[in-house]
């Protein structure tokens, strides 16, 4: 059935009947109303953003949306980005599907998500196909999520998303410290556990901060180092353990997100290893 009604959508952006374009006027943001179509309920919209984060909120949602998301260079190749979305909380309204090639795989479904959840795809398997559900009374529903692309050859980053419980290799531990939002030395004070978003939130106590892009990391209150949580899926079964490690990671939908995180001391040892050869990517001070 589902894939009947997108052939049938397709067959009406092939004869241009029914369909309208929507360019977001900062190319990264789209915000848009079902109700400046509502009388005619097959209308399809189409909307092309070109960036690498933003949001899409769809307000009384009737009809459909084909969403076009394509990074923000043209030397890019769009294979090699991973897309993520994360519905807003309350998001209600429509189910937003994977489709290419007129098949269709269900992402989100309306009304039964869990709240917050992060859903990552390539490009190359498709693109975003969002249909409005039947609905009596559409003036409280509102369909949004937030998206991320992130370019599959930047290792540190698709790591902290596709695979983070994998351990890291040597050449991903010497990128990560490069190119990472935060690299602190430190341990870990405790570990939390948020079974409802299945996450693991990591309290670190930090020796020696190496770089952060925001305030993750505050002055600890008795005046010796910092201290600031990190994130991780709770599947990786992170737990406190002695001994300092080099962590490492990126923000993601504003949220500092684990990486690579290397006992000190191995780091130390492959740091060492290249720069005595001249091959260490980047500098960094590794006492």
């Amino acid at each position: 059935m589902l894939r009947r009604v997108l052939l049938s959508v397709f067959m009406v952006i092939v004869t241009g009947r029914g369909t309208s374009l929507q360019y977001s006027s900062d190319m990264c943001n789209w915000k848009g109303s079902g109700l400046t179509h509502e009388s005619h309920k097959k209308d399809v919209e189409q909307v092309y953003l070109r960036c690498s984060e933003g949001t899409v909120k769809w307000l009384y949602p009737t009809g459909a949306l084909i969403v076009n998301l394509r990074p923000n260079t043209f030397t890019s190749h769009s294979q090699h980005f991973t897309v993520c979305i994360k519905p807003f909380m309350g998001s209600k309204g429509a189910n937003i599907y994977l489709e290419k090639t007129g098949e269709l795989k269900l992402l989100v479904q309306d009304g039964n998500h869990q709240p917050q959840k992060v859903h990552c795809f390539s490009l190359d398997q498709g693109g975003l196909f969002i249909e409005a559900t039947p609905q009596l009374d559409i003036s409280r529903k509102i369909t949004g999520f937030q998206y991320e692309l992130i370019n599959q050859r930047t290792l540190s980053d698709l790591h902290a998303v596709s695979d983070p419980c994998r351990p890291c290799g040597d050449t991903e531990v010497l990128l990560a410290v490069c190119i990472s939002d935060f690299v602190v030395k430190g341990s870990i004070s405790e570990v939390t556990a948020d079974v409802e978003q299945q996450e693991s939130i990591i309290n670190i106590s930090v020796d020696k901060l190496y770089r952060q892009k925001i305030q993750i990391f505050q002055p600890s209150i008795d005046g010796h180092g910092w201290e600031g949580h990190i994130k991780t899926p709770l599947e990786c079964g992170v737990k406190v353990g002695s001994g300092d490690f080099l962590f490492t990671g990126r923000l993601h939908f504003g949220e500092p997100r684990l990486g690579c995180a290397p006992r000190y001391k191995d780091f130390q040892r492959i740091y060492q290893e290249v720069k005595n050869k001249g091959l260490n990517p980047c500098d960094i001070t590794a006492d």
